[in-house]
């Protein structure tokens, strides 16, 4: 494996990379060695109020920390203190790069080009976030760091070759994570494929505003861009119908209190909340959500250039230890995942997944960070 100039500086020294004119910087230290015996690499992204932490396993999103309206800061993800975790049983997708197809696809088949292609079905009879050995959220990515327009900048690079998972043709990704401001991280997806192949791309962070740890979710308040969401049957993939939230416990258009009306989901196949949820806007980057947390006064806005945001209330979380020995009991993080809607491939009425040899897939997701 060939290393960038900026990444063997960082891994031979952990240097620290200051601009010269703001608080922002880059650094970087060892996260431990996979059981491949590739090694992992943490870096920290530091501009204003905000730290984000990111490793090159997964191309994933570690921790980012934040003050509430008192100032005090707190790591406000799920994840693990090194690589091993990552690599364990307990981990749920925490925080890293979803896909190649993040979410369902219905028995794991697709059809295209007249070939009708089988996935590994991983989650009951469906296939979910890309496969089991070589989904993104698995693999080492290609790294380099920079300042960019005096905003720290990690780029992950991943080349997954034709058959990867399953998957047809060559796929090329690119996510690109920017300290775009003293208070906005920026996520930035490319793809390019020498055949036509189905994506769809995500970041898998779960949030709790409160701080990585603390006991619940269900005390957060959140108001969704949505007036429609894609109902799905028991197994979790959409109908095909696109339906109104008005009337149900789906229902944020204006901020409402996430326990307040989940109780009749976690009797259905969801087990609580885990739809998609159709954004009102569609072109450019838009409003997806807001996720506000009382107490501390932490607000996390999310838009998106995607047309979809899956809402998901961490449903299967079973008090497994994360970082710093926190325990992550059940509901105590929830999922703001932007993306295409589950099982586009399938559904011929939702927006298209499949990237075509020539063309580039590009998504943006901005996350902004403030008090009140």
């Amino acid at each position: 494996m060939r290393l960038g100039p900026i990444l063997l500086l960082l891994l031979a020294s952990c240097a620290v990379m200051p601009d010269s004119n703001s608080s922002a910087s880059i650094s970087s230290s060892r996260f431990g060695t996979r059981k491949d015996g590739l090694r992992a690499t943490l870096w920290t992204l530091r501009r204003g109020d905000l730290e984000v932490r990111l490793t090159d396993h997964g191309a994933t999103m570690v921790s980012m920390i934040c003050s509430n309206r008192v100032g005090e800061r707190a790591d406000v993800i799920l994840g693990f203190d090194d690589v091993k975790g990552y690599e364990s049983p307990d981990n749920q997708y925490f925080g890293c790069t979803t896909g190649r197809v993040c979410n369902r696809i219905a028995k794991g088949s697709f059809t295209l080009d007249g070939y009708t292609y089988q996935l590994a079905t991983n989650n009951g009879p469906n296939h979910l976030h890309g496969g089991v050995v070589r989904s993104l959220d698995k693999v080492l990515w290609q790294a380099r760091v920079g300042m960019i327009d005096n905003a720290p900048t990690a780029t992950f690079s991943y080349t997954s070759p034709d058959g990867e998972e399953g998957y047809p043709g060559k796929l090329t990704v690119e996510v690109s994570y920017c300290l775009a401001s003293n208070s906005e991280l920026r996520i930035d997806y490319r793809a390019r494929t020498d055949r036509a192949t189905p994506v769809n791309l995500t970041n898998h962070a779960y949030w709790n505003l409160s701080g990585a740890g603390s006991a619940t979710i269900l005390d957060h308040e959140l108001q969704l861009a949505a007036s429609k969401f894609t109902p799905v049957d028991e197994t979790l993939i959409p109908t095909g119908k696109i339906a109104p939230v008005a009337g149900t416990p789906l229902d944020f258009r204006t901020a409402t209190t996430i326990g307040l009306r989940i109780d009749p989901l976690l009797a259905t196949g969801t087990l609580g909340y885990d739809h998609n949820f159709v954004l009102d806007t569609n072109t450019g980057m838009h409003a997806a959500a807001v996720l506000y947390e009382p107490k501390s006064g932490r607000e996390l806005t999310v838009l998106s250039t995607e047309p979809g945001i899956q809402f998901y209330s961490g449903n299967f979380l079973k008090g497994c230890t994360g970082k710093n020995g926190a325990s992550y009991a059940h509901q105590s993080a929830l999922c703001l995942e932007t993306q295409h809607f589950p099982d586009s491939v399938n559904q011929k009425s939702f927006p298209n997944t499949v990237l075509q040899e020539g063309t580039e897939l590009r998504s943006t997701t901005l996350l902004r960070f403030s008090t009140r």
